[in-house]
């Protein structure tokens, strides 16, 4: 059972995780992630706009949930994406994958965001203290981390 959203609403993260709890599973693993007030250059970010193409996003992700349910055994995972305005501190991305057994769900939690990361179609734009507003490129590191994957 997988369950992808991609909102501009806030998420539960007490809600999802009991949500895949009620499918009677020996363990839950889950990553989120949040919007982030500095930059590695120091550069302070007042906001996040994040944009995506709707029923390609929801495919792509879709993809990715079967992807890891083809690789592990598992009982359930969710991907809950936003879009739209984000302040720092602000919910970006919810993933979890529930399993029998705890390995599992730690593998395939870190499969999701990692594909998630640099599969799905999102274009990020940060909104700078000076007022300027940047394009986030992909990170080298994000597709090493999913390149890693194909290997295993």
């Amino acid at each position: 059972m997988h369950r992808i959203v991609v909102q501009e609403a806030d998420f539960d993260i007490a809600a999802e995780t009991a949500r895949l709890a009620g499918l009677n599973v020996g363990g839950i693993a889950s990553f989120t992630g949040t919007v982030r007030a500095e930059r590695g250059d120091a550069a302070r970010v007042t906001a996040l706009r994040l944009e995506h193409y709707p029923g390609m996003t929801e495919k792509a992700l879709a993809g990715i949930a079967a992807e890891a349910a083809a690789r592990w055994e598992l009982t359930g995972c969710t991907i809950i994406h936003r879009v739209g305005r984000l302040l720092p501190g602000d919910n970006i991305v919810f993933v979890a994958a529930a399993s029998a057994h705890r390995a599992a769900a730690l593998q395939a939690t870190a499969f999701l965001i990692d594909w998630l990361k640099t599969a799905a179609p999102f274009w990020k734009a940060e909104e700078l203290e000076t007022g300027e507003t940047v394009w986030v490129e992909a990170r080298a590191s994000d597709d090493e981390a999913a390149a890693a994957w194909k290997q295993r």
